[in-house]
Parts: C-alpha cells; structure tokens; sequence
C-alpha cells in the first residue's frame, strides 16, 4: 500500500518534471498578439518601423522622436504582453528629451516567429543595426534599457556591441536563479534550458551602468539587482524604487524620474548642434 502510493507520488513528480522541461518556453514567454494603443493615444509623434532580423524575420516597432534628443534609447520590454502595453514609459522618456525605439519580440505584437532565447538576442541586434545603419546613430549615442528579461538581453547586446549607456529595471542575475526561487520544490537549476545569465556578461561590460529595482519587488527579489550591482563595472549606479515589480517605476513617480533624469544627464551623449 506505502510502496504503491510512494510509487504514484513519484510518477506524478516525475511527469511534472518532464512536463516543466518540455514546456519550460510556456513559462518564461508570455505575448499578446493584439496592439491595444499606440503613442498617438498620449499625444505623442511617432513612426512604425519594420525590423529585419539575420534569420529572416521581420519584427514591428515605433520609432518615438523627441522634440530636443540628448540620446537615443533602445528599449527592451519584459516577457509579457507589447510593445502597446509600455506608453507609460513612452511618455516618460519622451519628456526626458530621449529618443526611443521600441519593438516586439518575436512572436509579440506585429513580430513575426516564435520567442526564444536565441532568438530575442538577435531581436536586439536587429534593432541595434536598424538605429546605426538606417538611422545612422553612432553607437555611443544609443541607450540600452531593458526591463526584466529585456535587462537580461540588453545586458548580452551591451557586451557585443559598445552603447553610451545600458540601464537595467527590475532584472534578474540568471533564469536558473530565479526560477530556484520561484519553484523550490523543483530541480530548478538542472531543468533550466532557457538562460539568460544577466550576472556573467555584466563583467564585460564597458558602458555606463545604471540599475534599477524596487525593494518591494514580489516577483524578482532585490537581492538580485544587489549582485548585478556588484558584478558590473564601474561607472556604476543603483537606482532603488518602491512598489511592485510592474507598476514600481509608476508607483515611484518623481524620484524615478529624476533619478533616470541624472543618470542620461550624465552618460548620454547629445548629439552634436
């Protein structure tokens, strides 16, 4: 009867675990097809662009001009929803006189394809050489930011490429790591196939580094943007918000603000006239 039911208990576990190994995508991806606004529904200008990627895929985005741009800001949104779900932070960088060009992933929005590791990193490289060989934006006037799994892939496109400037909101140091967190009952870090190891590129890093998290963070702890702090080098920033892990950049209001503010006065290059 023991043995029998010890037997079920681990067939169970076990096909949890094969379940969580196959459909781990399903756990870390979650786009919405559907655009529910655009900038214009904030009164702000903007341009749809068309991305092509090195394998062939063609991604949506808004180029967002601002009236006088000290930079141009790259913008790496998290693994859930699009690109029409971020106008706050639109608005935001808009009025800190920051060019902005954000896309979806593959898969998000308008994108076209599937998500994956590989291929959100050359989602960024597509965008990257959109703004420096479209555009003609030399390297060292572009900002990478990136918010959650887009600080782990703006952290993987800063190492091969040399921004101005690389900010990372609410990031985690690793997949593996966070997901020891979030499901402790599971052999989280052996299971892992999907990465993103913000924490061991950081290292490599040349450009400015701002990091940005909130001690009230339920999803991501803030332990995790402490030793992406320490693993980056200098010249280095923290940047500590209040509130929750998707609303703590709003919830923070003028401190946030002025702190991103600081930080773009400070690293980011204007353009020249």
């Amino acid at each position: 009867m023991i043995g029998g039911l010890i037997a079920a208990l681990a067939l169970a576990y076990g096909t949890v675990l094969a379940l969580a190994y196959v459909f781990q995508p399903h756990l870390v991806y979650f786009p919405a097809r559907e655009l529910v606004a655009d900038p214009s529904a904030i009164g702000i200008r903007y341009e749809d662009v068309s991305l092509l990627t090195e394998d062939g895929l063609r991604l949506h985005g808004w180029f967002v001009p601002a009236r006088k741009p000290r930079a141009v800001l790259l913008f790496l949104h998290g693994n859930a929803g699009n690109i029409s779900h971020r106008l706050d932070s639109l608005r935001i960088f808009h009025d800190l006189e920051v060019d902005v060009l954000i896309f979806d992933y593959r898969g998000y929005g308008r994108s076209e394809g599937r998500p994956s590791e590989e291929g959100t990193y050359r989602d960024a490289v597509a965008a990257w050489r959109y703004l420096v060989e479209k555009r003609g934006v030399a390297p060292e006037r572009i900002v990478l930011f990136g918010r959650s799994i887009g600080a782990a892939i703006a952290a993987a496109l800063a190492v091969d490429r040399q921004p101005g400037a690389l900010i990372l909101e609410s990031g985690f140091t690793s997949i593996p790591d966070l997901a020891a967190e979030l499901y402790p009952w599971l052999p989280a870090r052996r299971l892992a196939r999907v990465r993103y190891d913000t924490r061991s590129r950081l290292p490599r890093v040349t450009a400015p580094v701002l990091i940005v998290h909130s001690r009230d963070d339920e999803i991501i702890a803030f332990t995790h943007a402490q030793a992406l702090y320490g693993a980056a080098r200098e010249p280095k920033s923290m940047l500590e918000l209040r509130g929750t892990h998707n609303s703590g950049f709003l919830e923070s209001g003028l401190s946030y603000v002025e702190g991103l503010g600081a930080f773009l006065r400070k690293h980011a290059a204007r353009q020249p006239g």
